[in-house]
């Protein structure tokens, strides 16, 4: 077993266990069929209750995509089954917010974790 491996493995307690981790929903967006009598596309939904640290966005990560008011969430890869993407969504305290930016912390290849920007 690889030291990424090990690392990403032991990262999902730590985040859990950590007073300042709380619960939260990654809910997977998967495009789905376009419907012509109402112009909209149906879109489905697959959610994964986990745990995360949430913080706010500071003045430094600000940039012309990253906004002061933005939140960051960081989550251990191993509990989500693939890396979340800019179309899906997060909920925290039942608000709903956009992933804005994902950036994958990797050691050897493997994801460790992942850093959500997120905006409601």
């Amino acid at each position: 077993m690889a030291l990424g491996d090990i690392l990403a493995a032991k990262l999902a307690p730590i985040i859990g266990g950590t007073v300042l981790a709380g619960d939260v929903t990654v809910r997977v967006v998967t495009g789905g069929s376009y419907n012509a009598t109402t112009g909209t596309v149906n879109e489905s939904v697959s959610d994964t209750a986990i745990k995360g640290v949430v913080a706010d966005v500071n003045v430094r990560e600000a940039n012309q995509l990253i906004q002061a008011g933005d939140k960051k969430l960081t989550i251990a890869a191993v509990d989500v089954s693939a890396a979340p993407e800019t179309k899906d969504r997060v909920v925290i305290s039942s608000v709903v917010y956009q992933v804005i930016q994902v950036q994958t912390e990797q050691l050897n290849g493997v994801d460790i974790a992942y850093d959500l920007f997120l905006r409601a």
